[in-house]
């Protein structure tokens, strides 16, 4: 741990999220306290994107790795953070368009440098039309 004691890390999660969560009491002694600082930077502090989004890409990923503890948590976490129904649904829906995408060009092999200089193409006329 980073100087800081089982107890006093535990006592900072439970002022947080007002019980220590079992998953959490598992971890061991030496790592406590550093899982606890990422926990509490990524999934609760403000970063670059903004929470509600973070919740939103972390429903979507999950739904697709079939995780039921990640995808009830970034879905509980995302109505927390503002996140309605409909932007739920979408995340998933969006998810899914993209991973059948991934599946469909891996399937067929499609020559990755010819997509890129598509994409590149695509991109150019796209901003050229503003």
């Amino acid at each position: 741990m980073t100087g800081r004691s089982r107890g006093e890390v535990e006592a900072e999660i439970k002022e947080t999220l007002g019980l220590v969560p079992h998953f959490m009491a598992g971890i061991p002694d030496e790592l406590l306290d550093a899982e606890w600082e990422i926990f509490k930077r990524l999934e609760l502090g403000e970063t670059l994107i903004p929470n509600k989004y973070k919740e939103l890409i972390g429903i979507a990923l999950h739904s697709e790795t079939k995780c039921r503890y990640c995808t009830l948590f970034h879905t509980e976490a995302a109505k927390l953070f503002g996140a309605t129904d409909e932007e739920i649904q979408e995340a998933v829906h969006y998810a899914k368009n993209s991973l059948g995408w991934s599946g469909y060009l891996n399937g067929m092999r499609e020559d990755y440098d010819g997509f890129a200089r598509e994409l590149e193409q695509i991109k150019q006329y796209l901003s050229s039309k503003g």
